[in-house]
């Protein structure tokens, strides 16, 4: 809390403290002459000192309460000026992500219509045989992959529908064509 207001708190104190402590020296003056009617005051005073006191404590806890609110305030406007910042890197990054997946695909071949179970249990080396075929060409060393698989659910010869096509990512730092 700034000190103006602090100091502003205690002045107000200060004053009603000594209006209090002024009004019972008058009621003690006036206690002599009639006691009666000065005790009732007093009373009525002592009652005020308490109302005085409960309130300043209230605004003590309020005062508290607002400042650690103003804090957290200040927080979330700081979190708030860093969003458009993040937001920039986000798109940056996503970015970065859509070209490196769009690099990943130019590794890789689709191949239709080979059948389903046609390679048997090595797919790898069934395609290191018929890669050759196909293209007449031959390779040295043989061709290598990273990885080959079936696109889609499995689908049966009788099912009629055509067979899932082969993707298959090449290790093409090794690949050498010699005709």
């Amino acid at each position: 809390m700034p000190s103006g207001k602090s100091s502003g708190k205690h002045s107000r104190q200060l004053l009603f403290s000594q209006a209090i402590a002024q009004l019972k020296a008058m009621a003690a003056q006036q206690t002599s002459s009639s006691p009666a009617p000065v005790s009732a005051e007093s009373r009525t005073l002592d009652a005020y000192d308490r109302i005085l006191q409960e309130i300043t404590t209230d605004i003590a806890c309020f005062s508290e309460k607002v400042t650690d609110l103003d804090q957290r305030l200040s927080t979330v406007e700081d979190h708030i000026g860093m969003l458009p910042e993040h937001d920039d890197e986000l798109q940056s990054l996503w970015g970065k992500i859509t070209d490196l997946e769009d690099r990943s695909r130019r590794d890789n071949v689709r191949f239709f219509g080979i059948t389903e179970k046609r390679e048997g249990t090595d797919i790898k080396q069934f395609l290191q045989s018929l890669l050759p075929k196909l293209t007449g060409l031959s390779f040295s060393p043989p061709l290598e992959f990273q990885r080959v698989r079936r696109i889609g659910p499995p689908r049966s010869i009788s099912s009629g529908r055509p067979a899932r096509s082969l993707r298959v990512s090449f290790s093409l730092s090794r690949l050498s064509r010699s005709s």
